[in-house]
């Protein structure tokens, strides 16, 4: 019997902010929503402060510069 291995990449290609989920699509298809009430600084946060988002470690996290938040796309499949 042979087995299929599929190469997983947990590299986050864009990321939505709504008033209670923090919404991520992978490279791979997966795509990860974690409450919002997890990560306070977004929670409180504007609509234009959640907007202001860029990708750090090519992928790997997403940085909010002015709310001084990172978020690593690891730590929140290890929490999923």
């Amino acid at each position: 019997m042979s087995i299929l291995l599929v190469e997983l990449n947990p590299t986050a290609t864009d990321v939505t902010v709504t008033d209670d989920f923090l919404r991520i699509s992978l490279a791979d298809g997966r795509e990860l929503a974690a409450p919002l009430a997890w990560f306070p600084r977004l929670r409180d946060a504007s609509e234009q402060q959640r907007r202001d988002w860029r990708f750090i470690g090519r992928g790997s996290g997403i940085h909010w510069p002015t709310l001084d938040e990172d978020i690593s796309v690891a730590s929140l499949l290890r929490r999923s």
